[in-house]
């Protein structure tokens, strides 16, 4: 054609040339459609088009039009059929179908091959996998668009499941973990799927480690991939939890599917061994490993809880966790748990190794673990540093553990007696000290356990002569390892031992006293009134003796005797006495003109012949120059900075308690908290202060002139400022009956150890200073009052120079009687005091039983107010019966500025107030409900 042009475009017969459009526009007015035609069409474009296509190249081109941008939300609803059917698609489905009929293979498999080549070109670009698990942005755009290919392939069977999981394990090093999330939460292939045809189980172990490692450090780095790795790693630990720990009874399992349990019991192993060897190597918070440890534990404790995982699974997992917690990296022998485990108490322990044991705890009931704990180490080697953490968070952290662990180490101590068993006495011993180091709130002091066990006619070992030489024997091994405290209380508090057996106690104690003089300790110079309760470090006897001298005094001037203590020390205990305490005793000092306790403590040991004559008379000419230089001598200022420290450090762990108060917080955790502070008041009241107990049943008080150190003053003033404030807080936020245990517990657990110093605060509290308190501090004080009668069996008596106190008064009573109605003033602050407490008493155990209630409640204090009240208040006097109000009156007294008169006379109208007034225990003056005057 010589007329055409350089398209190809011919002339029309006026001699103008027609455009491509017109002759195609032409030409299709001259074709008849039909539907064999169209299909013609399609096959020879895509013949055209696969001539010289490259189908992975082409999937990656291609864009869905549905999700744009992989979202959580958007991916957890693409899974309608009328998402997948987009021309882009279609089109790619017909490319393959053509494809696989010339290479002469199935579809499925082709398809299968295809997209998952296009998966890890995906993965790699463009930061490649090494140093994460998650996709960018603009992967997940690409993959969206590649999934919803994949989800029509699969809606018109054109995709084969196994081979595509068969063609990723070939990609493996490429793929990235979210990439294979999303095949899951997508219904493409899931997870279980893709592990049953893994062909190297080490392998997919080693890699669903790494990446959920990676997943667990993303977590706390900053921006919106924080909360897909949550999403991913929840996920994740739920499918691993279900298939490795479902019961054999779930399903019926083949081969396949017992390489899924494998792998997901492998990895969960892999995962926990990771996180105790970053404990066991005492990673930073600011490491890596750290935050990695951190977010797993976390994940995996919320993934349990939330119900997504059956009960039964989850207990099989915490059971297995615990014992591979237990048994992991068995090293320590129990002679190094002997020597070592004052480190491992709950203050001290690890704080994610305490967080893993509290999370496995909420799974699994108290005697279940008290069970698993006595299987675990009767049938494995264990780590004891792990097994003796354990006790002490189970003690600390569930309320019902004290007792059980008692009759364990009871079982235990039968056991070791009946069979000789010398494991099972190890246990027992380790057990208790553990126990002991936590305070009496978990545990009785070792020293009083000791002496129950091994000091009376009862005790195992007292059956016959080869039960005496296994104990013996077993205490003379642990000799080498033992810490100063225990071998002192071994030999203050021997075992009781037959006359005819004696000599074998005493190669005992023999072994003993060599062991503490190699350690340049000696048994003479133990402080009378030392607290040989724990493990703690040895008090210098010049620094123990002070104390023990003030002590002394006390005892003396109460009873007006000596006191025997101070009476067998200058016998049997002489060095101690002769070059520590009388010392101490006989410092040089202003004598005053009227002689006080001191003084007449020392006559009285003069007069026994207890002061060498020499020494005494250095003491007098010693005091009489103190007297003449006394105006000469300038006064010694005192570092305030040397205990900012140690006070700061307690301060801190009053304030997180405050925090923690403020919330709806597990017992374990306020019990963790309160633990903590118990641990930092050894730190602030100094070495010698470093007791969980008493080791005197009776605590002796002078409430007419109380004394304090400055540094145990200050300590106390913390102490009761912090018990008020989380009192406020806790009140703004629930009623008593729902604050939880922190007030109890801070009772048993802190104020226990400075039990004399808090109530001597007390005596200067509600004596001189009681018109200076604040309402919120007498709303603390009386709530104080509540737990301290609460706690009474487990605190000390309290003597005083009164004569009701000769048996001795518990400390709510003494805190009771500090309250007298003598002025206007203290009759006020008693009426307040009373109030507050009985309102809290009956809001916090009115749904207890009658018993608990009544024990609860003081009847001095009813008394007092019943006293007070109708004294005060004319409207309390009426012959009429009261309205009875609907609640407990204590709202109200949460007010710093409390309407008290409103709040008496709400209490005094109350149902329960008066049910209380018609018990002779409470009612002394009136007759009730109707209140009408009577004789006395």
């Amino acid at each position: 054609m010589s007329g055409a042009g350089p398209l190809g475009a011919a002339p029309d017969p006026g001699g103008r040339r027609r455009s491509w459009s017109e002759l195609l526009a032409g030409r299709v007015k001259r074709q008849k459609y039909s539907p064999e035609r169209e299909q013609q069409v399609k096959e020879a474009a895509v013949h055209l088009l696969t001539r010289h296509q490259n189908l992975n190249d082409l999937l990656l081109e291609v864009e869905g039009p549905l999700c744009k941008k992989l979202c959580l939300s958007q991916l957890m609803g693409c899974d309608a059929p009328e998402a997948h059917t987009s021309p882009s698609a279609s089109f790619i489905g017909s490319a393959l179908q053509a494809q696989a009929s010339q290479l002469g293979v199935a579809v499925g498999a082709l398809a299968a091959g295809t997209v998952a080549s296009g998966l890890e070109q995906i993965c790699r670009t463009p930061q490649g996998c090494c140093h994460t698990a998650l996709l960018t942005s603009e992967q997940r755009k690409r993959l969206s668009s590649l999934l919803d290919i994949v989800q029509y392939l699969l809606a018109n069977n054109m995709f084969c499941r196994l081979s595509f999981c068969q063609e990723l394990w070939k990609v493996q090093k490429s793929l990235l973990l979210e990439a294979v999330w999303y095949l899951h939460s997508q219904k493409t292939v899931s997870l279980p799927e893709l592990l049953e045809s893994c062909p190297s189980v080490q392998a997919v172990v080693h890699w669903l480690c790494r990446h959920l490692r990676l997943l667990c450090e993303q977590m706390e780095a900053s921006g919106q991939d924080v909360d897909v790795a949550g999403v991913l790693l929840s996920d994740f630990v739920q499918i691993l939890v279900l298939r490795g720990f479902q019961e054999n009874s779930d399903l019926k399992r083949n081969v396949e599917q017992e390489k899924t349990v494998q792998i997901a019991a492998a990895v969960l192993e892999r995962m926990l061994a990771f996180a105790l060897d970053a404990v066991a190597a005492g990673v930073q918070e600011s490491s890596s490993a750290h935050k990695a440890v951190r977010s797993w534990t976390a994940v995996l404790s919320r993934s349990l809880w939330c119900g997504t995982v059956p009960a039964a699974s989850a207990r099989r997992f915490a059971r297995h966790t615990l014992t591979q917690i237990l048994t992991h990296d068995p090293v320590l022998k129990v002679a190094d748990a002997i020597r070592m485990q004052r480190e491992w108490s709950f203050a001290r322990a690890h704080p994610l190794l305490t967080v893993m044991y509290r999370k496995l705890f909420v799974l699994l009931s108290p005697e279940e673990l008290v069970g698993l704990l006595q299987e675990v180490l009767e049938t494995h080697e264990v780590n004891w540093q792990h097994v003796l953490s354990c006790v002490s968070v189970l003690g600390v952290c569930v309320p019902e553990a004290p007792q059980l662990v008692r009759d364990w180490v009871a079982r235990l101590l039968a056991c070791a007696f009946e069979s000789y068993d010398r494991d099972s006495l190890a246990t027992a011993f380790l057990v208790v000290r553990q126990a002991a180091l936590e305070g009496p709130s978990v545990f009785p002091p070792y020293a009083d356990w000791f002496k129950v066990s091994f000091g009376s006619t009862r005790a195992c070992h007292g059956c016959n002569k080869k039960a005496l030489v296994f104990l013996l024997k077993f205490l003379s091994d642990l000799v080498p390892f033992e810490a100063p405290r225990y071998l002192q209380v071994h030999l203050l508090h021997p075992p009781l031992v037959p006359s005819k057996y004696r000599l074998l106690l005493t190669d005992y104690v023999a072994l003993a006293k060599t062991r503490l003089a190699d350690l340049k300790v000696s048994i003479e110079n133990t402080g009378l009134y030392e607290d040989l309760s724990s493990a703690g470090d040895i008090t210098e006897p010049h620094s123990q003796a002070p104390q023990d001298v003030e002590k002394a005094i006390v005892v003396f001037e109460h009873t007006g005797k000596i006191p025997a203590t101070v009476m067998e020390a200058s016998i049997f205990r002489r060095p101690y006495y002769l070059s520590h305490f009388l010392p101490a005793l006989l410092a040089p000092r202003v004598l005053p003109e009227v002689p006080d306790p001191r003084v007449a403590f020392i006559e009285a040991l003069r007069r026994a012949d207890k002061i060498p004559p020499s020494l005494y008379s250095t003491y007098r000419q010693a005091c009489s120059a103190a007297e003449e230089k006394q105006h000469e001598t300038p006064a010694v200022l005192v570092e305030p900075g040397c205990a900012e420290e140690p006070l700061g450090a307690l301060q801190a762990a009053l304030g997180a308690l405050r925090a923690a108060v403020a919330e709806p917080t597990p017992h374990d955790v306020i019990s963790a908290h309160v633990t903590v502070i118990s641990g930092r008041l050894s730190a602030a009241l100094g070495a010698s202060q470093d007791d969980g107990s008493f080791e005197i049943p009776t605590v002796q008080l002078d409430v007419v002139a109380p004394r304090l150190e400055q540094q145990e003053a200050q300590v106390v003033d913390l102490l009761l400022t912090s018990f008020c404030q989380n009192l406020m807080v806790a009140s703004s936020f629930a009623p008593p009956e729902r604050q939880g245990p922190w007030a109890v517990l801070f009772v048993r657990m802190v104020f226990a150890r400075v039990l004399p110093a808090v109530l001597a605060r007390l005596c200067q509290l509600l004596g001189s200073q009681s018109s200076s308190l604040r309402a919120t501090h007498v709303l603390g004080l009386a709530v104080l009052a509540v737990h301290l009668r609460e706690s009474a069996s487990i605190l000390p008596h309290v003597a005083t120079c009164a004569p009701a106190s000769a048996k001795g008064l518990s400390a709510a009573e003494v805190l009771e009687g500090l309250l007298t109605c003598r002025t206007a003033t203290s009759a006020l602050v008693c009426m307040k005091f009373c109030t507050a407490a009985i309102s809290y008493a009956l809001c916090k155990f009115s749904s207890k039983s009658r018993d608990i209630l009544y024990s609860s409640l003081s009847p001095s204090l009813i008394k007092k107010l019943q006293f007070v009240v109708l004294r005060l208040f004319s409207e309390a006097r009426e012959t009429v019966c009261p309205e009875v109000t609907a609640d407990v009156p204590w709202d109200p007294l949460c007010l710093q500025s409390a309407d008290w008169k409103r709040a008496v006379l709400c209490l005094w109208k109350h149902r329960a107030f008066q049910e209380l007034l018609k018990e002779k225990e409470f009612g002394i003056i009136y007759n009730f409900p109707c209140v009408k005057r009577t004789r006395m």
